[in-house]
């Protein structure tokens, strides 16, 4: 809505219609708030932290519980509300800032009956607390909507999810709404396959209004550019494939400031088979270490991801080339693979004196990666920020290949740059013969 329609809107409301405003939220929600139209089983509000994802549950339940209930308008509604725990669905969901006492009028607003876990409405309707930690509790009753929270970090989210499906069985449509931080969990991508689910996602930014700037400027400060960040902040759901050579847990704790002193400095390159809009990207990565001493005590840092879409030649020679003049790489490594003596020639025509190395693949994807994958198990690689579409495809990469969409490009010119800064140079200290080829 404009300023101008709500300033004219407001305007013709009168004093008692004023007074009510507060708890008009279809007035003041945002659109990830409001539920879709239509005969879905299940609304997810996925999103960010501090989106609102809480209030929108709140509001949704209140609009079910005041109104009447579908297919037997005489018959007060039976809501279920489940959390991790019994104290985090009573203190968020019941008590919270955002929860079902704060969002009610005061003539509609229920009675907390502690001992017997319930809200009371006055005109009968009742929401039940549950703990998600025992599925159990959710056998036997039964209810004609539900709000579970914060489903994606359940400790026993599939048999607790299982419960709450089988107790659902009252009046003609029984329906629930999940609220929650994407995680990728195996309940959460089951819930969003099923035809019957449907969703809405907003990241933590566009509930910016109500959120102190403090905690916006730390939690940016802190996560922007990282994979827990766009989970956490831009509410994405990250998939970690079972059996990946790197999770989303084992990146973050390697995460770096800064990079600190360097010896040396690679571009890798995975050029893509082609050359127009249909094409693979470009893999360009920039990685740096510190390699004195003893391989064990050897430190990589990945610097910069400057992989470009799909694209020419001659762009994707120019991207590699300025992240090398930018960074002072020592060296550009490309895979040669599909474009042989190509590859060197088109870099060459723009900087003849690049220091350039031609390298082969001999071995699968996944088999080159699992050198790679060892050094990070080992604590000897770290990121810097801003490297958010290349620990999408780690993630995606298992002892088997890529489980993904089209071809791990960026992952590959990882490989390329940590086999020429650590693994090559580790097996020529362990076999001097090495040294001299």
């Amino acid at each position: 809505m404009t300023q101008e329609r709500a300033d004219e809107f407001l305007g013709r409301l009168g004093g008692d219609a004023l007074l009510a405003l507060p708890w008009m939220f279809e007035f003041w929600a945002l659109p990830h708030q409001l539920a879709p139209e239509g005969g879905w089983k299940s609304w997810v509000v996925m999103g960010g932290r501090g989106a609102g994802k809480t209030r929108a549950g709140a509001e949704w339940v209140r609009s079910e519980v005041e109104g009447p209930r579908p297919g037997d308008p005489g018959r007060s509604r039976h809501v279920a509300l489940v959390g991790e725990t019994v104290d985090q669905t009573r203190e968020v969901m019941v008590f919270g800032e955002s929860g079902l006492l704060a969002c009610s009028p005061p003539d509609r607003r229920p009675e907390w009956e502690a001992g017997r876990k319930r809200l009371v409405w006055p005109n009968g309707a009742v929401a039940q607390v549950f703990s998600a930690h025992d599925p159990e509790s959710l056998r036997g009753p039964q209810f004609d909507a539900a709000w579970a929270d914060e489903l994606a970090k359940w400790a026993r989210a599939e048999e607790a999810w299982d419960m709450l499906q089988f107790s659902l069985r009252l009046g003609d449509q029984p329906r629930q709404v999940v609220t929650t931080t994407p995680r990728n969990v195996p309940v959460l991508r089951q819930i969003l396959d099923n035809p019957s689910t449907v969703v809405t996602h907003a990241p933590t930014e566009a509930n910016r209004a109500y959120l102190a700037k403090s905690f916006l400027d730390e939690v940016h400060a802190r996560y922007d550019g990282t994979r827990l960040g766009r989970q956490e902040l831009e509410g994405l759901l990250l998939e970690d494939v079972e059996g990946a050579l790197w999770t989303t847990v084992r990146i973050e704790a390697l995460r770096a400031e800064e990079a600190g002193p360097l010896d040396r400095i690679v571009v890798a390159v995975d050029p893509p088979v082609t050359g127009h809009e249909a094409s693979d990207e470009c893999g360009i990565v920039v990685v740096g270490a510190r390699t004195d001493g003893p391989p064990q005590d050897w430190q990589a840092v990945v610097l910069e991801d400057a992989s470009v879409g799909a694209a020419s030649p001659d762009r994707w020679a120019r991207a590699a080339l300025d992240a090398l003049h930018r960074h002072g790489a020592d060296r550009l490594v490309a895979e040669v693979n599909q474009g042989g003596d190509l590859v060197e020639t088109v870099i060459r025509q723009i900087d003849p004196l690049v220091p350039f190395r031609a390298v082969h693949a001999s071995r699968g994807k996944a088999a080159r990666a699992e050198p790679v994958a060892a050094l990070y198990e080992q604590g000897r690689v770290r990121h810097l920020r801003g490297l958010g579409d290349l620990e999408d495809q780690m993630c995606r990469m298992t002892v088997r290949g890529y489980d993904g969409r089209g071809s791990p490009d960026r992952l590959d010119a990882l490989v390329w740059a940590l086999t020429d800064l650590m693994i090559e140079p580790a097996r020529a200290w362990v076999n001097p013969r090495m040294r001299l080829l």
